[in-house]
C-alpha cells in the first residue's frame, strides 16, 4: 500500500482503471515509462514511481497481493492498512518524554464520522480502513486519516526526546468558531522552547512564501495562519507564549530538512521534515530562544494548570 491515504495508487500513476485487464495495464506501464524517462526528457522520480507502481501490479500475484491490502514479501497483515497499530515494544531504556493526550486521536475519530456517513445511511461498513474503500473515497476524507496518521507518526518521534521535554497532544482549543479544527495537534516544551506543532499530510510538496505555506495541494488553506491561532487559544490562557510555530510534513514534501519562514510575535515559522523533528527540537529551533530551568518548570506548571485535551 501507498505509504499516505493521499498518496496515487498504482492504477493513478499508470493512468488505468483499478479493474483493468492485463493487457491493458502492460499498455498503460510501457507508455508511462517511455514517457517518464529521464533520457527522454521525462522526470526521475516519476520514472521511479511507474516503476513501483509496475513492481505492485504488473503481475497476477503481486496485484491481487497488492488489492488485498500488502504490499511484494509482506505477510497478510494482522490489522487493515491506516488502522490504529497496537503498541510497540520498547527496545531500549533511556527515559522518554512526558506525554499526555491521545495523539490522532480527535482526527481519527472525525474520518470515522465522516466514512460512514459518505458510505451512506444503513450501510454497514465492515473496516473503515480497508484500501479499496479509502481509494474510493473523497479527498477530504482521505485527507484526514492521512493526518491522523502523521500526529501519530509525530508523537512517536517526539516520545523519544527525553525527559527533559514534556509533550501534549491533541490539546482542546477554541479556534473552532475560525472554521478550524478545534485542537492543537502537539505542544513541546523544553530547554529549547515552547514549541507548537502541527502534523501535516497534504499529499504533496510545500514551501513557504511570505511567511505562509505555499503549494498545489493546500487549496487555498493558510497552515501558518491557523497554527499561530491553535497555539494562541492554548497558551493565552497560562499567559505564556510559544517560541516557534512549526509544521511537519513527510519528507518528500518539503525541498530542504528545515526551512525557516520569518517569525510572528516572537515565534519562529519552520516547516520541517519529519525525519528532521527530532533533532532540530533538541538542537534548538533557529530563531528560537532557549529556556532556563526555573522558565521551564513555571510555564509547565501554568500549562498543567489549564490545559484541557480534545
Amino acid at each position: 500500500m501507498p505509504d499516505s491515504p493521499l498518496s496515487d495508487s498504482p492504477y493513478e500513476v499508470l493512468g488505468v482503471a483499478a479493474d483493468a485487464d492485463a493487457a491493458t495495464l502492460r499498455t498503460a506501464y510501457r507508455r508511462a515509462l517511455r514517457h517518464a524517462h529521464p533520457d527522454t526528457g521525462g522526470d526521475a522520480a516519476r520514472f521511479h514511481a511507474v516503476q513501483r507502481a509496475w513492481e505492485l501490479v504488473g503481475t497476477p500475484e503481486a496485484r491481487a497481493a497488492f488489492d488485498r491490502g500488502r504490499g511484494p514479501g509482506m505477510a497478510e497483515p494482522e490489522h487493515a492498512p491506516w488502522a490504529p497499530s497496537a503498541p510497540r515494544a520498547r527496545r531500549d531504556s533511556r527515559p522518554l518524554a512526558r506525554t499526555y493526550g491521545h495523539p490522532g486521536g480527535w482526527t481519527r475519530q472525525r474520518y470515522l464520522e465522516l466514512i460512514r456517513e459518505w458510505a451512506g445511511r444503513g450501510v454497514t461498513l465492515e473496516d473503515p480502513y480497508d484500501p479499496a474503500l479509502v481509494r474510493r473515497a473523497p479527498r477530504d476524507l482521505r485527507h484526514l486519516l492521512a493526518d491522523a496518521l502523521a500526529e501519530e507518526e509525530t508523537a512517536r518521534t517526539l516520545s523519544t526526546l527525553g525527559i527533559a521535554y514534556t509533550v501534549w497532544h491533541d490539546l482542546a482549543t477554541d479556534a473552532a468558531g475560525a472554521g478550524l479544527p478545534p485542537k492543537l495537534d502537539h505542544l513541546v516544551l523544553g530547554p529549547t522552547g515552547l514549541i507548537a506543532i502541527q502534523s501535516e499530510d497534504w499529499g504533496g510538496p510545500v514551501a513557504f512564501k511570505r511567511g505562509e505555506l505555499i503549494g498545489e495541494p493546500l487549496a487555498g488553506e493558510r497552515p501558518m495562519r491557523a497554527l499561530a491561532a491553535r497555539a494562541k487559544a492554548v497558551t493565552r490562557p497560562a499567559r505564556v507564549k510559544p517560541t516557534a510555530l512549526v509544521v511537519v510534513v513527510p519528507d518528500a514534501d518539503a525541498a530542504v530538512p528545515l526551512e525557516v519562514g520569518g517569525s510572528t510575535r516572537g515565534a519562529a515559522l519552520v516547516l520541517v521534515r519529519r525525519s528532521r523533528l527530532a533533532s532540530a527540537i533538541r538542537e534548538g529551533i533557529p530563531g528560537s530562544p532557549q529556556l532556563g530551568g526555573a522558565d521551564v518548570m513555571e510555564i509547565r506548571a501554568r500549562l498543567q494548570a489549564v490545559v484541557d485535551f480534545a
